[in-house]
Formats: C-alpha cells, sequence, structure tokens
C-alpha cells in the first residue's frame, strides 16, 4: 500500500493508475477505522481497479463546542488495517494541505442539509461538502463510497457530485452493526460500559417503528411519540426521532406515502449517537 501526504503525490500516482486504465475509488474517512470503513473499502475493491481511502479529521465540520481534539485518532493502527484490507493508497494530508493560509471557500448545499442533523449542528454539511468537493477534485475518482449510517450526508454528497459536474458516483452501503444492532461508529469509544449495554435500544426503537408504519403507515404521530418515550426511559436524551422521504428528507409527520427512513439523534451520556432505517409502506 502506498501513502500520500501532499496532494502532488496523490495525483502523481493516480495519474500513473491513469495511464494503466485503472477505474479508481475513493474512500473519505475521518480515521479511527472500524469495520464499517472496512466494508466501504471491501466494497471499493470489489467494483473498482484501485482503491484510495483518506484519512482527515475535517475541521470545518465541527462546531467549537464539539469534540475535534479529543475525536479519536490512531493513524498506525489504521494504516494497519488498510494494508491487511488491501487497499491500494491511503491519503493522510496535514491540515495546511487541505486548508492552506489564506482559504475562503465554502461549499453549502442547500435543502437537503437544513433538517435532521443541519438543525442540531449548524454549519456540519457545509464543512462536509467543501472537504468531500475537495478531496473529489484532488483525486478526480470514478466512484466514491459512503455509509448508510450517515444517510443525509450521503445525500448531500450524492446532489454535491451531481449539481457540480464532478463525474463521481456516488456509492451508498448499508450500516454495519454490532451483533446487537448497535450501528458501528468511531464515537462509539466514548460509551462506558452502561452506556454500551443501553445503546442498542436505538436500533430497537427504530426498527419496532419501521415495522409498525409498515404495518399501518398511518401511525406516524403515535409510534414517533412512543419510541421518544422508550428513549427518554433508556437513558437517552433525544434530539429528534422524525420519519423523513428516503430521497428528499421532506417530513411524514402524519402517514407513509412512499419510500422512507426513519431517522434519530440522541445523547447517552456524553456520546451524541445517530442512526437510521428503511421502511417501505406496503
Amino acid at each position: 500500500m502506498e501513502i500520500a501526504r501532499s496532494i502532488a503525490e496523490l495525483r502523481s500516482t493516480l495519474a500513473g493508475w491513469r495511464q494503466e486504465g485503472a477505474k479508481i475509488a475513493l474512500v473519505p474517512t475521518m480515521g479511527a477505522l472500524h469495520e464499517g470503513h472496512l466494508a466501504l473499502v471491501g466494497r471499493a475493491k470489489a467494483e473498482c481497479g484501485r482503491t484510495v481511502v483518506s484519512i482527515f479529521v475535517n475541521p470545518k465540520q465541527f462546531a467549537p463546542s464539539e469534540d475535534f481534539a479529543s475525536y479519536p485518532r490512531g493513524e498506525a493502527e489504521d494504516l494497519e488495517k488498510l494494508q491487511k484490507k488491501g487497499a491500494d493508497l491511503a491519503f493522510l494530508p496535514p491540515l495546511a494541505e487541505v486548508y492552506p493560509d489564506g482559504f475562503a471557500t465554502s461549499v453549502r448545499v442547500t435543502g437537503l442539509s437544513e433538517p435532521l442533523c443541519g438543525a442540531h449542528r449548524p454549519g456540519h454539511f457545509d464543512g462536509v461538502a467543501t472537504v468531500v468537493a475537495k478531496l473529489f477534485t484532488q483525486s478526480s475518482p470514478d466512484r466514491a463510497y459512503f455509509g448508510e449510517k450517515d444517510y443525509q450526508q450521503l445525500l448531500i454528497v450524492r446532489r454535491l457530485a451531481r449539481d457540480l459536474d464532478l463525474g463521481v458516483e456516488v456509492v451508498g452501503v448499508p450500516t454495519v452493526r454490532e451483533e446487537d444492532g448497535l450501528a458501528l461508529s468511531s464515537r462509539n469509544a466514548y460509551l462506558s460500559p452502561a452506556e454500551r449495554q443501553a445503546a442498542p435500544e436505538l436500533y430497537r426503537v427504530l426498527s419496532r417503528i419501521a415495522g409498525a408504519l409498515r404495518a399501518d403507515p398511518r401511525a406516524v404521530g403515535r409510534e414517533i411519540a412512543s419510541g421518544i418515550d422508550d428513549l427518554s426511559g433508556a437513558g437517552f436524551a433525544v434530539e429528534y426521532l422524525e420519519v423523513r422521504d428516503a430521497e428528499s428528507l421532506a417530513p411524514m409527520t402524519s402517514e407513509v406515502t412512499a419510500p422512507a427512513r426513519v431517522f434519530v439523534a440522541a445523547r447517552l451520556g456524553r456520546t451524541r449517537l445517530i442512526d437510521n432505517v428503511p421502511m417501505t409502506p406496503k
């Protein structure tokens, strides 16, 4: 596996691969890699000739009060995992390489970025869109792979690639879960043992709501209220629990009339957890 720490090194390697006719995949990450990230790498390797994995903890998607400084980092462990998984190149740019002195540009995807996490983390998706736009222009991949756990992010990146004619196919990969249903996340490391025991309730509530709405698509209000009660009783501080259209993110507050997702964000102690599950009415 090759390692690049500058855009020049990245582009030099990619140019050689393109001369060979290789299809190039990009897997953007912030490191602290787990099996969810590695599932993206595996899918990329199965579908493309060469796979690039970027590792960059992006400060522009963290608010001043959030966990940028304490976000889990482990370069040596991450590189070992990527080597074993068969990634072809790891791109680890320093901060100044991504945001040089005087950097003054921001990318915003309106509409999709405003509800759900966008309402609770102002500016977060502007930071995501900005860094992803840079990664796409730096590497010009044929495909880029993102997990469905961050489903709102996935939709935003797809719209970004389409609107700016970036020529990248954005591929969503299903959420990878622990045996008890908890979605894999780097922030799960923050959970205490007691919180880790309670955390799977998030997925259980989402799954129950999705099943109930498949049986009775008009029960949105009742099921959401019940879900908030269940999560609160399990120790969660719920930021949102909503049903939204799977493509437009339009809210469905009374009836599910099209393919949808049940979305949740909740805090368990100091850890903010997000998850979502798909559902389609009968």
